[in-house]
């Protein structure tokens, strides 16, 4: 993946975070997976947390801190937010 693409692929893994169409879990097995193409094992080490940590934020089984979602998506430019969701029917009633 070239540099411009890769642009592109982040930028797109964002909009569909803000938009939750993509879990937690599954943006983090893109990048790492499609960004680095690295195993769960060296992609913990290069983040700093634990390959339990990982597999666990991969599969949706935990609660992981801002600091943890910070460690895994800071190497690709990004970082955790508070973003404004769409209005729901029932609030728009």
């Amino acid at each position: 993946m070239n540099v411009q693409e890769r642009g592109r692929f982040l930028e797109d893994l964002a909009k569909q975070l803000s938009a939750g169409t993509l879990s937690i879990g599954d943006a983090v097995i893109r990048l790492r997976e499609d960004v680095t193409g690295m195993r769960q094992g060296m992609f913990a080490t290069m983040c700093k947390i634990s390959l339990r940590t990982l597999q666990q934020l991969e599969r949706g089984e935990s609660n992981p801190t801002v600091k943890t979602l910070n460690a895994v998506f800071q190497p690709f430019g990004m970082q955790v937010g508070i973003v404004r969701r769409p209005r729901t029917r029932d609030e728009l009633s």
